[in-house]
């Protein structure tokens, strides 16, 4: 996430590393610490995630989002029960 957020791989970021923290563009080295505002933010963004459309009703479907920590599905009216059933197994049977 690090590497996509700030177009950079931890691989060639060295040669400037350094001088980005001593002009005070950056705090610390964002490959060892997550910057928590940027990537951070990300990541949570990213962790909220869920998953909508016939997908959302399917069962295999939902104990898969269950097992990736997805937090929500959303699908038709007439799938609801079916994905209420299979997000309640998923939840009591683990991931």
């Amino acid at each position: 996430m690090t590497q996509n957020t700030l177009c950079v791989s931890s691989d060639d970021y060295g040669s400037f590393i350094d001088d980005y923290i001593d002009q005070e563009i950056i705090t610390r080295d964002p490959f060892q610490s997550i910057d928590v505002k940027g990537v951070g933010g990300l990541m949570e963004t990213g962790v909220k995630l869920g998953i909508c459309g016939e997908q959302g009703g399917d069962p295999s479907s939902i104990h898969f989002c269950q097992k990736i920590g997805l937090n929500y599905v959303s699908c038709s009216p007439f799938r609801v029960p079916i994905a209420r059933l299979a997000a309640a197994q998923a939840a009591l049977y683990g991931k």
